[in-house]
């Protein structure tokens, strides 16, 4: 249990909102889901049967998965009334979030909390039409938000330092990893870092310099087992030795600047496009989603132990 929260509502139960459903069913929130799919009921508890023993394995308590407190409506304004957390995961159209967080402010409680898992759009805008902005904070996650730690927490330009405060002990105390954005800024971080580094992968894939399962493997067996331990500056401070990153920059700085005119750009062309899927179905693609899935969480899972134990903060 939470203290002071005992509820949540998930809005939106696709991939991201059933995965925060199982963050907060281990946590024991009661879980309310609001999503108009006539199926959801079963897609969620599809994937919750999946997720809760991912929680388990990584040291969540176990839960009677026989008598969930898990409920459904498709009506916003029942789903959110009595709430103590909200959790938006709907598509990523402004105005669709900007009347969902209307309706929501005008049906929640007051002291209710405000999270929307949007990868891109700012809280700002879409609080325009709130008559209280400030109560709506992004709560991004990394996919899947059950075992992946990291929370981007981006306030809009009118923050309540006590809301955010509130927002970083709420997802602190269901064990998550998180970073407050100083400012707001389109895609936050954790995607800008990543689309940066997709427009290189898929150009060098273009230029016919690795195929896209070669350069899967450069990430994996270099930088992503680096950046996983010790981060890029991190990393970096070591590459300069005993000197740090102060010593890194002044014998390497220039010559890594070099090479930046010349890092390539890219886009979603039907060549580009047609080019990398057909490489991905002659490789991985070959082996099923549900079973590329597990794979991955499986990994994600030890990883996550792994790092949990060697650094428990």
């Amino acid at each position: 249990m939470i203290e002071g929260y005992a509820s949540a509502t998930v809005i939106g139960g696709g991939v991201i909102g059933a995965s925060w459903a199982a963050l907060f069913l281990a946590n024991g929130l009661a879980v309310c889901i609001c999503d108009p799919a006539p199926d959801i009921a079963s897609r969620v508890r599809a994937q919750l049967d999946t997720a809760l023993p991912d929680l388990e394995a990584l040291g969540k308590s176990s839960v009677d998965r026989a008598n969930l407190p898990i409920s459904f409506e498709r009506d916003l304004a029942k789903a959110v009334r009595g709430a103590d957390v909200i959790q938006e995961n709907g598509p990523e159209k402004l105005d669709f979030k900007r009347a969902i967080w209307a309706e929501v402010e005008r049906a929640a409680k007051p002291d209710a909390l405000f999270l929307s898992s949007s990868s891109g759009i700012p809280a700002t805008a879409q609080a325009a039409q709130m008559k209280h902005p400030e109560r709506l904070v992004i709560g991004h996650p990394f996919t899947p938000p059950h075992i992946l730690p990291l929370v981007e927490v981006v306030p809009g330009v009118q923050r309540d330092p006590a809301i955010v405060a509130r927002v970083v002990g709420f997802y602190e105390a269901l064990g998550k990893t998180v970073i407050v954005l100083r400012k707001e800024i389109p895609s936050f971080v954790g995607n800008r870092l990543q689309s940066a580094l997709f427009r290189e992968a898929m150009y060098l894939v273009r230029e016919g310099v690795v195929t896209v399962d070669e350069l899967d493997r450069v990430v994996t067996a270099s930088i992503g087992i680096r950046w996983a331990v010790a981060g890029p500056f991190q990393s970096f401070h070591l590459g300069g030795g005993p000197g740090g990153l102060r010593h890194f920059v002044e014998t390497l700085g220039l010559s890594m600047e070099k090479v930046w005119p010349h890092l390539g750009t890219a886009s979603f062309d039907e060549p580009t496009k047609k080019l990398m899927i057909e490489q991905a179905d002659a490789s991985f693609a070959k082996r099923s989603y549900a079973d590329l899935t597990s794979a991955r969480d499986e990994a994600e899972i030890a990883l996550v132990k792994i790092l949990s134990e060697r650094d428990p903060s």
